[in-house]
């Protein structure tokens, strides 16, 4: 059997529809995409790390900080897709076959990753017997717990994801919403996928989510299709940058 091999792939659409630019923007004297790609190179045991964007600008810019860097579609209407475009490159660039190759989905505004999380899905990808999608989780607050931009998963007793939401979930009946973190614990979602490569090449032949578009998170098109994410536990919820306030709180901690 051949051994697994791994790629990062870091989607970076330049015209980001909530924050636009975002994935240039400075934080201390860097753009937040060369800090999310060079805390991926600082991680053991994959074989390159490549951003994937719509734009010549951040195609050139990637480049010049030394990255291997794929033009995709401006039509990719999520990450997933867009690794999905080029995934024969990403396959190559890891130097395997489809069905033992793990792409790793990073999104590119993650300025403050802990480069051993992707370590830890290369581990859990090696140890589960190459499973289909991988996803880290972690403990959420109760300060989290109710906002809807921190995206939650219920999980099940093996660590399946049953589903994500931005609602909290589970909901816990006849007890007051502020009280809900005393009866069970609620787990918040990082963000990355570790696709298995053969998994992620019929992306585009899923059916369309209708939960997908009204929480507007891509995984959700997977829990329909019935394939199964695979959680793993890990300390921190790896801080995205969606609004100007979380742009400047960036910059703040960088």
């Amino acid at each position: 059997m051949t051994s697994p091999r791994a790629v990062v792939a870091v989607p970076a659409r330049l015209e980001s529809s909530r924050l636009p630019g975002k994935v240039m923007a400075d934080i201390g004297g860097k753009p937040m995409l060369r800090h999310v790609l060079e805390r991926c190179a600082l991680a053991k045991g994959v074989a390159a790390v490549i951003a994937c964007t719509d734009s010549e600008l951040v195609q050139r810019h990637a480049q010049d900080w030394g990255f291997d860097a794929l033009l995709t579609p401006a039509s990719c209407a999520s990450g997933s897709e867009r690794l999905a475009s080029v995934l024969a490159e990403l396959v190559a660039a890891a130097g395997g076959e489809p069905e033992d190759t793990l792409v790793i989905n990073v999104q590119g505004d993650q300025p403050l990753l802990d480069p051993t999380i992707i370590e830890t899905m290369v581990e859990q990808f090696a140890a589960r017997h190459k499973p289909q999608v991988l996803t880290p989780v972690y403990a959420l607050g109760p300060d989290k717990l109710h906002d809807p931009n921190v995206v939650k998963v219920l999980r099940a007793a093996d660590g399946r994801a049953i589903t994500f939401s931005r609602s909290a979930l589970p909901h816990v009946r006849d007890v007051p919403p502020e009280l809900w973190h005393q009866h069970c614990p609620y787990w918040g979602h990082v963000g990355m996928y570790g696709y298995r490569a053969d998994v992620l090449a019929g992306w585009n032949q899923l059916p369309i989510s209708q939960l997908e578009g009204l929480e507007k998170l891509e995984q959700l098109r997977l829990v329909e299709a019935g394939i199964p994410l695979h959680t793993f536990v890990v300390d921190g919820d790896c801080f995205s940058v969606d609004t100007q306030d979380q742009l400047e709180l960036a910059r703040r901690l960088a």
